[in-house]
């Protein structure tokens, strides 16, 4: 007879599954011993950065990412990177071991007494299996679950000793027989809704289209912009973009909308159709009134999740598969005539202590065409885009969730995910403390990241948000003191600091074209605050 060991390998290789983040503890041991050689597992140092190394690898690889915890505590400590992975739309499954069953109503060392609880509201679904036999049918529910749209984090609690039971053939098989399973979730948009949509965008005076990180997500990016050139609309980046789902150097790009009410609508004001695709209405952060849209303005909203669609607080909603819905409305619209192409500036970075704007250029300069970026730097955003001007899908990644952490683990699970890119990561000198374990793991798995670190000795997007909440004097704004070669090095990634814009170049360059490991370039910046 086989093992609940056995059937959940099985369920994972069926599900195309055989890497595992994790971190383990006691109460894991059960379930990894005698490790396949077909799998492939991935230490990190902290669970919150296995957790932002699996979110990483699955916005990167398009696939599923499997997480290997340890019990309560573990659990707790990823907590913060689950919430990002939830916002992120990340299909992920997140195991943690639980004591024996002989043992749980005592509430033993190391029980989770509400292990179901513990993960929520974070994740999509929360399971502890209620016997030994029913571990991989619930795997195999818990991947279907991840993918099915909007993409989310699942939680599993495996008891340690459920692992050596044995099962029936039958129990066996259905296992198997579950994880066969393949849904499609392509739903596409009913016709009068397309129709009533396409006749809006034709009376309207002034209509615009707003694009969202589902656009590049769902794999809609080439039907977005076909829609987009067809209807020669003006296009806009919806707020606290996490991805980059339209060309930044398209001559209708208009730019990242204000995550703010009243500027918002500001930008948008003369238009009187605002048709939203892949896209929540609206991401705000910080809070500044105003109305959501200009007085006038209608709104239609194009998305697969039918939650974000019933939250939004204004504007009516077509939920469907955004590429079926997006191409069959591109099919209804006659052809307007193209846009004038606009230059793309691209001013010369100086030497000296860099700008951040300056140093951005001369990183991208450096960069490979096919890179695939990571930002935490988020008081660099506006120059990080001007800089990159990322136009090819796939090619941005960035936390949603709005906590620190995502950048440097993220960069390391993308870079396995995707290991025929460049990935480089850009930085700041306050974000890659926060998961900077990850570099032990890029420097042991000998993982190619570039890491670029903008280091200016404070939380600089903190200062502005002081600022902007006439919060000064607030303690805790400043990090003086970090040296952080020093500690790539003791992690030992090869560490260089960049002194001018022509090395920070070079030496990106090189570290994007070669396969030896992970590389960290610092370069002191300037500190330039955001401005709404």
């Amino acid at each position: 007879m086989r093992t609940v060991r056995e059937s959940v390998l099985d369920v994972l290789r069926a599900r195309g599954i055989t890497t595992v983040f994790g971190n383990p503890g006691s109460t894991e041991l059960p379930m990894l011993k005698r490790f396949p050689d077909d799998f492939r597992y991935v230490l990190g140092l902290q669970e919150a950065v296995v957790v932002g190394m699996a979110d990483g690898f699955a916005l990167a690889s398009g696939t599923t990412a499997l997480v290997n915890l340890h019990t309560g505590p573990g659990t707790g400590n990823a907590m913060g990177a689950v919430l990002n992975a939830r916002a992120n739309r990340t299909p992920m499954v997140v195991t943690a071991g639980q004591q024996v069953r002989a043992m749980l109503t005592m509430e033993a060392l190391l029980s989770n007494p509400q292990a179901t609880l513990l993960p929520q509201p974070a994740v999509k679904w929360a399971y502890e299996p209620p016997r030994p036999a029913d571990v991989a049918p619930a795997l195999a529910r818990a991947v279907q679950l991840a993918e099915t749209p909007p993409h989310g984090p699942v939680f599993l609690s495996l008891p340690m000793d459920d692992f050596d039971a044995e099962l029936s053939e039958a129990e066996d098989r259905a296992a198997l027989t579950a994880a066969a399973r393949r849904i499609s979730h392509a739903a596409a948009p009913a016709p009068a809704a397309v129709d009533a949509l396409a006749d809006r965008i034709a009376r309207a005076r002034s209509a615009v289209l707003v694009v969202g990180d589902d656009v590049d997500a769902a794999g809609a990016w080439d039907d977005t912009l076909a829609l987009a050139e067809r209807t020669a609309l003006p296009v806009w980046a919806a707020p606290v973009s996490a991805r980059v789902s339209f060309p930044r150097s398209h001559p209708q790009f208009r730019g990242e909308l204000t995550p703010a009410l009243g500027p918002l609508a500001r930008e948008l004001a003369g238009h009187d159709l605002v048709v939203v695709i892949g896209a929540a209405v609206f991401r705000y952060y910080p809070y500044i009134p105003g109305p959501v849209l200009p007085e006038g303005a209608e709104l239609v909203l194009l998305t697969r999740d039918a939650e974000e669609a019933a939250r939004a607080p204004v504007g009516d909603a077509v939920v469907a598969d955004l590429a079926l819905a997006v191409r069959a409305l591109a099919d209804r619209l006659p052809a307007a005539p193209a846009a004038p192409h606009a230059r793309v500036r691209r001013p010369e970075a100086g030497d000296g202590v860099l700008t951040p704007l300056a140093a951005l250029h001369a990183v991208a300069q450096g960069a490979p065409d096919d890179t695939l970026w990571v930002n935490e730097s988020p008081s660099n955003v506006p120059q990080f885009h001007e800089a990159t001007r990322i136009s090819r899908p796939r090619s941005y990644l960035f936390s949603a969730g709005g906590g620190l952490g995502f950048g440097a683990a993220a960069a390391v699970g993308a870079q396995l995910g995707a290991p025929d890119r460049p990935v480089v990561c850009v930085i700041g000198d306050g974000s890659i403390h926060y998961a900077v374990q990850a570099l032990w793991t890029a420097a042991a798995h000998r993982v190619p990241v570039t890491f670029v670190v903008l280091s200016n000795a404070r939380y600089a997007i903190l200062q502005w948000f002081a600022r902007l909440e006439h919060a000064q004097g607030a303690p805790g704004l400043d990090i003086p003191g970090l040296d952080v070669t020093a500690v790539a090095t003791g992690y030992g990634v090869r560490a260089h600091r960049a002194h001018s814009a022509g090395e920070l170049t070079k030496l990106v360059r090189e570290s994007a074209a070669q396969q030896d490991g992970p590389v960290l370039i610092d370069v002191p910046v300037t500190t330039e605050l955001p401005s709404l």
